[in-house]
């Protein structure tokens, strides 16, 4: 493996059914967080790890995704003409120079795996990263960055973990680590009886290129859905896989209650509003 990523693989073209009616017409990932939607996190995590190449892997209502990364001729004019100078920054900068945005269409629902598979062609012969953007994790580095400074001790593949309370490993895969965080087993949504830990994965892989014959191959297996958690478990008899215990705060954005936990969180570190939602907060809740 080579000691660069470049590629990072956003999988967005699932319904986010859990946030309709808000989602009817609009991305998940475009959920703002304060001022920047869900996705922007997500690239400006990827790019401050070293990503040159971002590939969406899409479906046929995600259209405002590429819409939000693409230049608006018309609304730079208006900002420039208004004299609104950071706002012109702030869209203008979204994709910076050097970074190329590739959109893929999945054109089945077949699951996290069969969507990884769909960016074999756009990655190559090359680690790369997957980057689920509803798990919204913020760390000093960046998570991305830290997996990549992981990766580069090892040259072998790198999966964040977190641990969770042991009755909900049904909703996550589950790993199995040795002394040096290798892992020996990995297990999609298993009930926590049958869980060989409670260390889940979450939302951040950095991957070697091997995982797409291992895609290829992998049945459907949880949910009827062709799954990454299975194509990892191949890939363990042939290739180092490291366990990664993330620095940082981690925000479940797929549900209501992580997705208002991180809108208060990152709210309060705002510039423009954290002292007046601080106080806000404090008048609420004493109230």
């Amino acid at each position: 493996m080579t000691n660069k990523v470049r590629s990072a693989v956003f999988p967005v073209a699932g319904r986010g059914t859990r946030f309709l009616p808000a989602t009817k017409a609009s991305p998940k990932e475009m959920l703002p967080i304060v001022d920047k939607p869900l996705i922007q996190y997500a690239v400006e995590e990827a790019v401050d790890a070293g990503a040159t190449k971002l590939i969406f892997i899409t479906g046929s209502s995600k259209r405002a995704i590429e819409d939000h990364f693409d230049s608006d001729p018309e609304l730079e004019r208006a900002l420039s003409d208004s004299g609104k100078d950071d706002l012109l920054r702030s869209i203008r900068d979204i994709v910076p120079k050097g970074v190329t945005c590739i959109y893929i269409r999945q054109g089945e629902p077949l699951g996290l795996g069969h969507a990884v598979l769909c960016a074999k062609s756009a990655v190559g012969n090359e680690p790369f990263f997957v980057h689920l953007a509803d798990d919204l994790i913020a760390g000093d580095p960046p998570c991305l960055t830290q997996m990549a400074g992981e990766y580069a001790r090892h040259s072998s593949s790198v999966i964040a973990v977190e641990t969770v309370p042991h009755e909900d490993t049904s909703s996550y895969g589950i790993v199995a680590v040795n002394d040096e965080s290798r892992i020996t087993q990995i297990v999609e949504k298993p009930d926590p009886e049958d869980a060989p830990s409670n260390s889940a994965v979450v939302g951040r892989y950095l991957l070697a290129p091997e995982i797409f014959d291992k895609l290829e191959t992998t049945g459907r297996g949880a949910g009827g859905e062709i799954q990454l958690t299975d194509a990892i478990a191949d890939l363990l008899a042939e290739s180092a896989v490291y366990a990664y215990s993330f620095s940082g705060e981690r925000f479940d954005c797929g549900s209501k209650l992580g997705y208002l936990k991180a809108t208060v969180a990152y709210g309060l570190d705002h510039p423009d509003t954290g002292d007046a939602l601080r106080a806000h907060l404090r008048d609420t809740l004493c109230d």
